[in-house]
């Protein structure tokens, strides 16, 4: 019990925790969409794209919070248009606009040498630092966040599955692209603080990925999704704590290694169980599961 215990004593652990468990709720929800919509290669170029907006606005003296978000949905809503036309594809555009912002940002604290070390933490985390006042914002965007997929949920998904479909409705298919844009960058740059731009992708796509393997409906996949990103989260934490290691880091292997755990052991869609459905002894016998494109409206 010590092992839990002993580091409850610090304030800056249960402010760390504080902060992962918001972190890793709100990146494992919005993972489901990431997953379905196949948008982890966006997730990374707006991670990387918001660095130039941190500068600026360490350079201006102004809210990091506010460079980042603003870079970010400069950079989301610059994919978003590029890709609209389709002469340009949306792998291209994400990797013009990613390297354009990223190089940005390195040309820029290329001039300032002073700064370097105060900016190494938004690439790789700095849970110990977080502040009361960052658990707030965290909280309050993450609550925001639920609420607005809870809203929209049944257009997300019809968009995220049936593109033709939901246009031929009569649904505003780019806006509801470019509103699922604005959350996922809200999301990054929210969960920045804790394990930084280099390893908030992982977050976003790892426990998504390993909800995936375990439900085949939508909704239940957001909520273990959401589950799972606060578990792993927390105790990620806790064993960085007890080994000395880097939080994000720590927190994003030991996400990997559930998944690859649940990838060999899912009864459903798992290494092992798909061996098990081969077998003879249970031909004929496994249940029918749909597939991971199919028509899912939670």
């Amino acid at each position: 019990m010590s092992w839990l215990t002993d580091p409850l004593g610090y304030d800056f652990v249960l402010r760390a925790l504080a902060e992962v468990v918001v972190m890793g709720a709100t990146c494992g929800a919005i993972g489901a969409y990431v997953i379905v919509r196949r948008l982890a290669f966006i997730g990374d170029a707006i991670s990387h794209a918001v660095f130039p907006g941190i500068v600026l606005a360490y350079l201006a003296g102004l809210s990091i919070f506010g460079g980042a978000l603003v870079a970010g949905l400069i950079t989301a809503f610059g994919i978003a248009v590029v890709a609209r036309g389709g002469r340009i594809r949306e792998d291209a555009a994400i990797g013009i606009f990613f390297a354009a912002a990223f190089a940005l940002g390195i040309v820029l604290i290329s001039t300032r040498q002073t700064f370097q070390g105060d900016l190494t933490g938004f690439l790789i985390g700095n849970l110990q630092g977080v502040s009361a006042g960052d658990i707030a914002i965290s909280a309050a965007v993450g609550l925001a966040i639920i609420v607005v997929l809870a809203a929209v949920h049944k257009e997300l998904v019809l968009v995220s599955f049936d593109r033709t479909l939901a246009s031929a409705l009569g649904y505003p298919v780019f806006a509801l692209d470019a509103l699922l844009l604005v959350i996922l960058t809200v999301t990054i740059v929210v969960s920045i603080q804790a394990v930084g731009i280099i390893l908030v992708l992982a977050m976003l796509v790892t426990p998504a990925a390993t909800a995936r393997l375990l439900v085949d409906r939508f909704v239940p996949m957001m909520a273990l999704g959401s589950f799972l990103g606060a578990a792993v989260g927390t105790a990620g934490y806790y064993l960085s704590f007890h080994l000395g290691t880097a939080s994000g880091g720590t927190i994003v292997l030991l996400a990997t290694a559930v998944f690859l755990v649940t990838f060999v052991a899912s009864p459903t869609h798992g290494l092992l169980g798909h061996r098990l459905r081969r077998h003879p002894q249970h031909a004929g016998t496994s249940p029918t599961v749909d597939p991971p494109t199919g028509h899912q409206h939670g």
